[in-house]
């Protein structure tokens, strides 16, 4: 008792331990979690810092940009105004009916030397202009044309505002350009009354295109100008397919005014910005790659992810390698502790590393070994008691029943009947052939049920009013039980049932397994007891052994619960049959079978 005491405390301790380890790896976990969420909630916040004031400064500079060329356009609409009202320009579309040719060629120099001159400020601009005269049905123009003046052209592009095309104009090596047509005229937009002095302000795409390349060489973007229906002009450099790819989706999202959008192309996303020109009607877009630039923060919040997972790895590494080297071993301990505790003494632990837990195995293995010994030891003394007991029981049932038989023997002797004689010799040997067989003490009910009616052919050899009737289920006749357990039973119907009522005669013996138990149930139409003799029957059985009880059927009951346990008893009460019932109950154990079945035993 000592030992065992010792092996409880050092479980209950070890159990501690062991959830120990668990809230250790529960705090691991939970000081990670705090650590990643202010992480994740740091970072965020910088990401959308970072991309909220790159909006801003994005659309900024795309909005000076679009300043700048809205700018100079503005510029080359003045100078056309301007122009227009010149001197030489009004001479030009005069009649010139009085001037000779010299000074019609001092007036056309004066105009093309004011025009070539706006047109040469910037390098970066390169602006084209032509003066047409409607009334005159003459051109002058700064750059090298093709035709000369072209009455439909104007018609045509009399709108007013800026357009994008070749115009269905000759231009120098055809190259498309913007267009916009002056008028001082006073009538309908759009008309030319015959007079009409009409001023062409024009430049090439190149002077967008030199623009953007500017810009582009001072970010990271990658503007052009767009508008739904035309072809964009891309800067130099610019990646085609990706803005290819973005045109596509600029022309199911018309943009705005202003515009900002974080696109997703290729899987990848983009600051697009747009901001449209006041003068042309088109949009200045640039397409920032928002991932390069918020690349550093990106690998920055990746790598702590990283390190935070091999860190959780590391730990995962350490708590395994924890749990093979310490909680392993006291997790087999604390099996083993368990399998002695339900009874198993014969445990045993190995350990193939030479440590600590190795010396408390080999500890753990001596004690269980010792407990088993000491355990064997009492159960042997134990069997061995129950086996004199039952002996003792035994030997007081077959003396009883012996001592009558051999009477009958004398008594048809005397009176020479030698077939009674021999019947009763030939039945008594085959009870005692059964009863002397003390190898086991157990037997089939079908054995059993066979020594009944060699029992029962004697006592009606006896007593010739005697009939019985013997109905058990053949599922119960494989089930062990105790030797000569239903023979006292009958004998005491016969004695005190039949033989004590001249009308009465019947025994009958029945039996059926229900829920686990088996029952058998001896009745007789003898004259019964009363219901207070019933109860105090019951009550002795349970009782020690007194003189004035009758030890048959109290060495039964204890056989029975010697051999089935507690739950196995004797009852009694008043039979169907009006007289004495007993009723036999016993747990039938589950693993017990029968290899030969045989049919159900029903003698009448």
């Amino acid at each position: 008792m000592h030992i065992w005491k010792r092996f409880i405390l050092f479980e209950k301790r070890t159990r501690s331990r062991f959830s120990l380890f668990a809230k250790i790896n529960c705090l691991i976990v939970l000081l990670f979690i705090p650590i990643i969420i202010m992480y994740t909630y740091s970072n965020n916040v910088t990401y959308n810092v970072v991309s909220k004031e790159l909006q801003i400064s994005n659309t900024k500079q795309l909005t000076f940009l679009a300043s700048q060329i809205d700018s100079r356009i503005n510029q080359m609409m003045d100078f056309s105004l301007i122009l227009s009202r010149d001197p030489n320009v009004r001479a030009f579309n005069g009649l010139n009916i009085w001037d000779d040719r010299y000074d019609q060629m001092q007036t056309r120099y004066a105009i093309q030397e004011k025009m070539v001159l706006q047109s040469g400020v910037t390098d970066i601009w390169n602006t084209r202009y032509a003066v047409y005269s409607q009334q005159n049905q003459d051109v002058i123009a700064n750059y090298n044309r093709s035709s000369g003046y072209d009455e439909d052209y104007l018609k045509r592009n009399m709108s007013g505002q800026w357009t994008y095309g070749d115009q269905g104009a000759e231009s120098q090596e055809g190259m498309q350009s913007f267009y916009w047509f002056y008028t001082d005229s006073l009538a309908q937009p759009g008309m030319l009354t015959g007079s009409n002095l009409v001023i062409e302000a024009s430049f090439s795409y190149e002077n967008i295109q030199n623009m953007l390349d500017t810009y582009k060489a001072g970010g990271q973007g990658d503007p052009f100008l767009y508008h739904k229906g035309n072809d964009p002009i891309l800067n130099r450099s610019a990646d085609k397919q990706l803005s290819e790819e973005l045109i596509r989706y600029l022309d199911t999202h018309s943009p705005e005014d202003t515009t900002q959008d974080v696109v997703k192309l290729n899987g990848k996303k983009y600051l697009v910005s747009a901001v449209k020109s006041s003068y042309l009607d088109w949009h200045l877009v640039d397409v920032v790659p928002l991932y390069q630039i918020l690349q550093p923060i990106s690998l920055s919040r990746n790598l702590f992810y990283l390190f935070m997972t091999l860190l959780f790895v590391v730990g995962i590494s350490a708590s395994i390698l924890l749990y093979r080297n310490i909680q392993s071993p006291i997790k087999k301990l604390i099996q083993g502790l368990r399998r002695v505790q339900r009874g198993d003494y014969s445990v045993r632990l190995h350990s193939k590393d030479q440590n600590e837990f190795s010396f408390l195995f080999h500890r753990f293995n001596d004690m269980s070994h010792q407990i088993q010994d000491l355990i064997e030891n009492v159960f042997q003394e134990k069997i061995r008691a129950k086996e004199a007991t039952l002996k003792q029981l035994q030997a007081q049932i077959n003396p009883h029943f012996l001592y009558n038989c051999l009477g009958y023997i004398i008594n048809m002797a005397q009176m020479k009947d030698e077939q009674a004689v021999v019947s009763m010799a030939h039945n008594l040997s085959a009870y005692y052939r059964y009863t002397t067989r003390m190898e086991r003490e157990t037997s089939s009910l079908r054995d059993e049920i066979k020594l009944l009616i060699n029992y029962l052919d004697i006592q009606k050899l006896r007593n010739g009013r005697i009939e019985y009737h013997i109905d058990i289920p053949e599922d119960m006749l494989a089930q062990s039980v105790p030797r000569l357990m239903l023979q006292p039973m009958v004998e005491n119907s016969v004695i005190h049932g039949v033989a004590k009522s001249y009308s009465s005669g019947e025994i009958r013996i029945t039996g059926e397994s229900v829920d686990g138990y088996g029952k058998i149930y001896i009745d007789d139409d003898g004259p019964g007891l009363s219901s207070e003799q019933y109860d105090a029957l019951n009550l002795k059985m349970q009782e020690p052994l007194q003189e004035e009880m009758g030890c048959g059927l109290w060495n039964t009951n204890q056989r029975i619960m010697h051999l089935f346990g507690s739950q196995s008893h004797l009852q009694f009460g008043p039979s169907p049959l009006g007289g004495f019932r007993t009723e036999i109950v016993w747990e039938m154990p589950k693993d017990d079978t029968d290899s030969e079945r045989d049919t159900d035993i029903n003698i009448s």
